[in-house]
């Protein structure tokens, strides 16, 4: 890279580093990181655990923030100094580190803007996600089996706890249905980017001919709601059954009926959980995957208003696919929402879901 191409560089990560600090408020969050390390040095902090582990993770997201700003500005002001050495001194060695630190630089700009990108209300909460198959029995239960295991690994690459909520396994192969909580900072603000129709191409390993088949799976993505976010369910809008848990889980499994399934009337809304050993736990639980579902009914229902006002089309179904996974008679993975493809289908299945998140969220922003 050449040294004016290097002071572009430099100049267009100084323009943004100050947009960041535009958009921070760090001031702002600097005053609120110490006023919750206040509330924590106090004695009866941890008296009760759900509020403080909230507080711990609200002071760590914003310490991240600042810190991590304060460290790219930090090592721009470095690069900066670098480049007049360079420019005074013609240092070869010199330069090859300056282009190296700028190449970092740069990458990690493009992280933290990412990071910034995920501002909406809930983003910062825990995510549920569910994988329907469509048609196709075997075929397509294979498919969310598939896709159970990208998502597992994303999250696990992310950093977040990943637990399985519901879990109905495939007659033959796959999967029926899934139900995760994947718990971690912004963990619904990333895979919010996932939920749609995902549709896969490929030669089935269940087709004796050798076949190309087409197999679709819904992805469902909500966030789990705060206690402080009211959904208003009457007892009488419910119906709640219970049944014999199925699947790895222990002693009570198949031996006591603590799974639970709640209808919700109103809106037909059927949600099931089977983790826990008590069928309390699992009626709490069941009722919070509920709510959250019956929270994202809403947004989707001002959506559509929006939408409608705007005179704008969104057409629901199996052929509103958001993403294609081709197999065969090519490889590649193509997001129809932003148009970002790539070749590499192994590294997607294998959880590099980053590009694709990353490519959602800014034409959101746009």
């Amino acid at each position: 890279m050449e040294l004016v191409e290097l002071k572009q560089e430099l100049e267009n990560m100084a323009k943004r580093l100050a947009d960041f600090r535009g958009s921070l408020d760090l001031e702002e969050k600097q005053t609120r990181i110490a006023e919750l390390e206040d509330i924590m040095s106090e004695p009866s902090f941890w008296d009760d655990q759900d509020k403080a582990q909230k507080i711990i993770s609200e002071n760590n997201a914003l310490k991240e923030l600042v810190d991590g700003y304060n460290d790219l500005q930090a090592d721009y002001d470095d690069l900066e100094v670098s480049y007049e050495l360079v420019k005074e001194e013609g240092d070869e060695e010199l330069a090859e580190d300056l282009e190296d630190g700028v190449k970092d630089l740069s990458k990690r700009v493009n992280d933290f803007e990412l990071q910034l990108l995920l501002s909406s209300p809930y983003d910062q909460n825990n995510a549920i996600l569910e994988l329907h198959p469509g048609a196709g029995g075997t075929e397509s239960q294979d498919w969310a089996s598939m896709l159970l295991r990208m998502y597992t690994r994303f999250a696990e690459q992310k950093g977040f706890k990943v637990e399985t909520m519901d879990y109905l396994p495939g007659d033959e192969a796959g999967v029926k249905s899934v139900t995760l909580m994947i718990k971690g900072h912004n963990a619904y603000g990333y895979l919010k980017a996932e939920k749609g129709v995902h549709r896969l191409v490929r030669i089935s390993p269940f087709d004796s001919s050798g076949r190309r088949h087409t197999s679709f799976v819904s992805c469902e993505v909500m966030p789990e709601l705060d206690d402080n976010v009211e959904i208003d369910i009457s007892p009488d809008q419910i119906k709640v059954d219970t049944y014999r848990a199925s699947g790895a889980g222990g002693q009570h499994i198949n031996t006591t009926d603590s799974a639970v399934r709640i209808t919700h009337i109103p809106t037909n809304t059927v949600v099931t959980c089977q983790s826990e050993r008590s069928q309390i736990k699992n009626r709490d639980q069941a009722m919070k995957m509920l709510k959250a579902k019956l929270f994202q009914l809403e947004l989707e229902k001002q959506q559509q208003e929006l939408d409608e006002i705007r005179g704008e089309q969104s057409d629901i179904g199996w052929g509103s696919q958001i993403r294609s996974y081709v197999f065969h008679p090519y490889n590649m993975v193509k997001d129809h929402r932003t148009n970002y493809e790539t070749g590499n289908t192994q590294a997607v299945m294998d959880g590099d879901l980053e590009p694709f998140v990353d490519a959602y969220l800014r034409s959101q922003i746009k």
